[in-house]
């Protein structure tokens, strides 16, 4: 039996990453990401749908992403799909959710509009398009979750 469990979007941040600590001191990142379809019906008319995806980054990919990335920022996600679940407090019904944990993240573009970025003379210039690949004997992320995430909603 073949499981595969990878996928790639491409598109912009929809808020400034969010990045927490795990108690072992591991960065973990919150990305939201807007992926753009664009497609015209059969009358001719253009139509543009738009789907939301929640990614989550982790180690010092994470830590890049906050340092460099905001909201508007055009990314390349390759990762695989995660399901989260948790019982909601107030219903105490069971929920579920699907988000991408990232292996790579490839920074298109970092966000800040040309205006603002040629008077940043003291600031550091966006680095190249950063990729990180976990170690090779695991390929994924620690299995620990940030600190107050519980059974908390995935955001």
């Amino acid at each position: 039996m073949v499981s595969i469990n990878t996928v790639i979007l491409g598109g912009n941040l929809t808020r400034d990453p969010e990045v927490r600590y795990t108690p072992q001191g591991t960065a973990v990142a919150r990305l939201g990401l807007a992926i753009n379809q664009v497609y015209r019906t059969k009358d001719g008319e253009k139509r543009e749908d738009v789907c939301f995806v929640d990614v989550e980054v982790w180690a010092r990919q994470a830590e890049t992403c906050g340092e460099y990335l905001k909201k508007g920022s055009s990314v390349l996600i390759e990762g695989s799909l995660k399901l989260d679940t948790w019982t909601d407090r107030e219903s105490g019904q069971k929920r579920s959710k699907h988000k991408i944990r990232a292996r790579r993240v490839q920074f298109l573009s970092t966000g800040a509009p040309a205006s603002s970025r040629d008077n940043m003379e003291d600031v550091a210039p966006p680095p190249a398009p950063y990729e990180v690949n976990f170690p090779p004997e695991t390929n994924s992320p620690p299995e620990e979750k940030p600190e107050g995430e519980g059974d908390l909603p995935p955001f």
